[in-house]
């Protein structure tokens, strides 16, 4: 278990309530409207704005699209970051949620490559490069929010953050597949698709209500006021490059194979198994239902990480995830629903949890308050171009090797996850850093060889 931070930080239990229950659902608003793309770019958007290519082509130009927004993600996380290590972290939420609302709307509104040519899909490049600018900002200032209110169980607390993602996902499949049943399929395709963006307004609104209700957090407060003492850094951005370079490129390698995984299950899968003769509604309930069941794995997980500790949870999630690969594709690859169900449930629900679930809280755990949103941001981020790219070479994989792609898939996410077992390694274990008493001087000693911060809670 996690100790008592020995630093005078006076923490406010109804303001915890309050941020992890802010954390939970703007995590699922802005999931909702980033991950809506990328079922869409999955099963929709390769008929609505690139109708001009083949289906492998049209396919390609989605996935493309799809990973632009994983590539505004870390620009997201250094501009928000910047700001919400330096004024707060509560006004940087606010922010990001309308920016992702907006522009979430905005491409609901979107006219075709029928009706306006290249124009099309040139404006949806824009406004999934806002989604990832907006996302990319919001997943910090949330984790810190929560974990920054914390005095004990910070994996817990932390991990709702993440749990809201599978649930935003599950949120949005079912709100695609809802509206594909109430209009049917010609409609879909023409127009219906347009109306599950269109909600985000709506989502939008309750959001903003719940989260300009939290304060700012107890230790960011405390930072403000030693800021005489301790002068905060002009650019966190250059704190981060400068005191963690070590520990930033080890946060990325451990959180690398999570999103390379999370990518294979959330959105090249679909593509998938819709090419191998599934229909596309029991793709996306199959999905919707493993997304559901993931928010359970995930809190389970990252709760049973503050009593073993980050490291041994998520290396044992990583090696789960590397073996089960080889597994995934065969499952889908019978016809059989009830495998493909079956192949979701494990993979996205129980193992991939396992190292996505603890990674909140780990984040958090390697550096200073005073540079924390960047640092956490840029880390998770960076890590977190593996799901965006993930689809869109393995769709490339398959468009070249054919029969033999899926082996060659397993073993590149196998690999990917024998890198995080020795990124871990190397980190060490972070659970029991105390986030009131880090400072960018003792950031040196930052989790090394298995041991806490330099200043480790007592």
């Amino acid at each position: 278990m996690q100790a008592a931070s020995p630093h005078q930080v006076t923490h406010d239990p109804l303001q915890l309530r309050r941020a992890v229950t802010s954390s939970f659902l703007g995590s699922v608003i802005e999931y909702y409207d980033f991950l809506l793309y990328s079922t869409a770019s999955a099963v929709i958007f390769a008929h609505v704005f690139f109708s001009n290519l083949g289906p492998v082509a049209g396919t390609l130009a989605s996935f493309t699209t799809f990973a632009t927004g994983y590539l505004a993600r870390p620009l997201g996380g250094i501009i928000f970051g910047h700001f919400g290590d330096r004024l707060g972290r509560k006004q940087m939420l606010v922010l990001t949620m309308a920016l992702m609302g907006v522009a979430s709307f905005l491409i609901g509104v979107l006219p075709t490559y029928g009706q306006v040519g290249t124009l099309a899909p040139v404006a949806l490049l824009l406004l999934r490069i806002i989604q990832g600018v907006a996302v990319g900002g919001e997943w910090g200032g949330a984790v810190l929010i929560s974990a920054e209110h914390a005095t004990r169980r910070r994996g817990l607390w932390a991990s709702f953050t993440n749990a809201g993602a599978p649930f935003g996902m599950a949120l949005s499949t079912v709100a695609l597949s809802a509206t594909a049943a109430a209009v049917g399929e010609d409609a879909f395709l023409s127009w219906g698709w347009r109306i599950p963006f269109l909600l985000s307004l709506v989502l939008l609104a309750v959001g903003l209500f719940i989260r300009v209700r939290v304060t700012e957090t107890p230790v960011f407060a405390e930072a403000e006021k030693k800021q005489e003492s301790t002068p905060r850094p002009s650019l966190p951005l250059w704190d981060v490059l400068r005191h963690y370079p070590r520990v930033l490129l080890l946060g990325i390698g451990v959180g690398l194979s999570a999103f390379v995984f999370q990518g294979t299950v959330t959105t090249y899968i679909i593509s998938y198994a819709v090419q191998d003769g599934f229909a596309r509604q029991t793709v996306l309930n199959s999905l919707a239902v493993s997304s559901a069941l993931a928010v359970a794995g995930i809190i389970g997980w990252s709760a049973l990480s503050d009593r073993l500790g980050r490291r041994p949870v998520v290396m044992a999630g990583a090696l789960a995830v590397g073996g089960f690969s080889f597994a995934l594709f065969p499952l889908v690859d019978t016809g059989s629903t009830a495998l493909l169900v079956l192949a979701l449930v494990v993979g996205q629900s129980l193992v991939h949890p396992m190292m996505y679930g603890p990674l909140a809280a780990l984040y958090t755990e390697l550096f200073s308050t005073r540079s924390r949103y960047t640092g956490a941001s840029l880390g998770y981020q960076i890590a977190g171009l593996g799901a965006g790219f993930a689809p869109l070479i393995f769709t490339e994989v398959r468009a070249d090797a054919g029969e033999g792609a899926t082996l060659i898939i397993s073993a590149i996410i196998a690999a990917f996850c024998l890198g995080t077992v020795v990124c871990l390694a190397l980190l060490g274990e972070t659970s029991r850093t105390d986030l009131a008493g880090m400072s960018a001087d003792s950031s040196a000693g930052l989790p090394v060889n298995g041991q806490a911060d330099a200043a480790p809670a007592s």
